[in-house]
């Protein structure tokens, strides 16, 4: 009698701290010691604190054991920490990543406008960076901001291209959407 195969399951960590290099060096050692694997991470500094995001992986077992070490490894190292379980994204074949990009004068609701465009034409978000900045020129505050989006099966693109377009013209945006595409490519 064969053993069945093991199921690998996810755990999602949002972790903020002070230290960026400790705030990674902590969690990613603890998920290790835990015989657990990191299988996305992202790291961001805003301000004085360093936000991460990780996706562990492991058995029930491991991810338990790593579990338990949050609290104290947390309330030791001055972190936040939040943690859910996840599974596997299920595959979209048909599915298209895009890349929208856009730069203007900042004003407070740019962000939600985009996301509300996106929403109502059932575009996925993947990805968001979004920075401010003073324009050496004028002095005037700034924003540029990336979306990874993912088009759903069967869209027309170059009707959702010209939909964004006339959108961002609305709104006074300089915006482009495009293709992904890898950044080191083999």
């Amino acid at each position: 009698m064969s053993t069945p195969p093991v199921r690998e399951q996810f755990l999602v960590l949002s972790a903020m701290g002070r230290n960026p290099m400790e705030l990674t060096n902590v969690l990613c050692r603890a998920s290790h010691d835990s015989r657990c694997s990191v299988v996305t991470s992202r790291l961001t500094r805003h301000g004085e604190y360093s936000a991460l995001v990780l996706q562990v992986a492991g058995n029930w077992d491991a991810l338990a054991r790593f579990e338990g070490l949050l609290p104290g490894l947390a309330k030791r190292h001055d972190l936040h920490v939040d943690v859910v379980r996840s599974s596997t994204l299920e595959s979209r074949p048909q599915a298209l990543p895009y890349v929208a990009y856009v730069s203007s004068v900042y004003r407070s609701d740019i962000i939600n406008e985009l996301c509300q465009f996106f929403i109502d034409n059932n575009v996925e978000l993947e990805n968001l960076t979004c920075d401010t900045y003073q324009a050496p020129q004028t002095g005037g505050m700034m924003l540029n901001a990336t979306f990874t989006v993912t088009l759903p099966a069967g869209v027309q693109i170059s009707w959702l291209r010209d939909q964004f377009l006339d959108f961002a013209d609305a709104l006074n945006l300089d915006a482009l959407i495009e293709p992904w595409r890898p950044q080191n490519p083999v």
